[in-house]
């Protein structure tokens, strides 16, 4: 379950102009759980949801040669959810990674991974030059998979505060940067600037202890919009002015409710956030592989495009598996729709 910050760290977190109240805080006044939102009868609503929240087949998945993907333009491989492998002149940076079969710390069924959602693993990796973690959600920031390929890790960015579990996990800190909003790293001849998000942080009882980012990821010659969690909020239209566009912003689309709606974006937000940064292309994770919420496990992707298409948005959407080049494959079959009930 790792642990909250200590010593110089916390000293650092204390002085950081986003920790306020012995908490971070949000950019706008952000409640996790609306007036809308009874958390006993929510808890309830979980432990019965409703059948279509999984899919009913194994989803269709693509095995690839993660070693061996091509050089020239960045390629991109999404593992479902919010874990993804970009390479970027000739980098591996590989993005919120959870190959544990869960997105809890227990073997829950409720957090479990669907079928056909894991045809990747971390055997599958190849040798990592940037880890990014974006939060310390269970669903981001998974203690099996993290421990598994430090060894195969160069360099870990992280949001400030989260090397706290890292160190009490025993990575070395020497191979990691926290940064704090509008923060940046320059490494491997890639630029990394931490940017705000609406959302929060915890891997225990405790709220907020350590820090929630978004990414700007920039070359020479590419710019990619790491969205991470977020809630809708104005920072993505401040990010879209200052770095926009974006080759391709990718931003999470499920796990939604209207009891939690300041955290994670509706469908519609989403494609609308993406208006808002710039992006040429969007790419809507944070879907098809666990179910943490009570909607259909496929309705993130449908009101996307629903929204998409009605204001001519361009989104791409590869199998889990399915290797994307910007400005030269975009993947846009609409495979969710091939899992139907038997």
């Amino acid at each position: 379950m790792g642990k909250d910050p200590w010593g110089d760290r916390l000293r650092k977190i204390r002085n950081s102009s986003n920790y306020r109240g012995d908490i971070f805080q949000n950019l706008s006044i952000t409640e996790v759980m609306s007036e809308k939102g009874d958390f006993f009868k929510t808890f309830m609503k979980f432990l019965n949801k409703p059948k279509n929240t999984i899919p009913p087949q194994p989803l269709p998945s693509v095995k690839t040669d993660l070693k061996n993907l091509p050089d020239g333009n960045p390629v991109l491989v999404w593992f479902g959810h919010s874990s993804y492998l970009i390479k970027i002149e000739g980098k591996h940076i590989l993005v919120d990674p959870v190959f544990s079969g869960y997105a809890s710390p227990f073997k829950m069924k409720s957090a479990k991974s669907f079928e056909g959602s894991n045809v990747n693993g971390v055997d599958d990796m190849p040798d990592i030059d940037i880890l990014l973690i974006t939060h310390d959600h269970y669903d981001h920031c998974d203690y099996k998979t993290l421990l598994q390929l430090n060894g195969k890790t160069k360099h870990i960015i992280t949001s400030l505060g989260v090397g706290s579990h890292l160190e009490y996990w025993g990575v070395d800190m020497n191979k990691v940067t926290e940064l704090d909003w509008h923060e940046s790293i320059e490494k491997f001849g890639l630029s990394f600037i931490s940017k705000p998000a609406r959302h929060f942080s915890g891997r225990s009882f405790k709220r907020a202890k350590t820090l929630w980012a978004s990414f700007v990821l920039k070359t020479n010659n590419h710019s990619i919009y790491i969205g991470a969690d977020s809630g809708y909020d104005t920072h993505f239209k401040e990010i879209g002015e200052k770095y926009g566009p974006f080759d391709l912003a990718i931003l999470e689309s499920g796990q939604y409710n209207e009891a939690w709606k300041s955290i994670h974006m509706m469908p519609e937000e989403t494609v609308q956030a993406s208006i808002d940064v710039k992006a040429k292309l969007l790419l809507p994770v944070h879907w098809g592989k666990f179910s943490l919420s009570l909607h259909p496990w496929n309705e993130p992707i449908e009101r996307v495009m629903k929204k998409a298409e009605q204001i001519n948005v361009a989104v791409t959407t590869p199998r889990i598996g399915e290797p994307l080049i910007i400005g030269e494959k975009y993947p846009a079959s609409k495979w969710w729709r091939e899992v139907v009930a038997k």
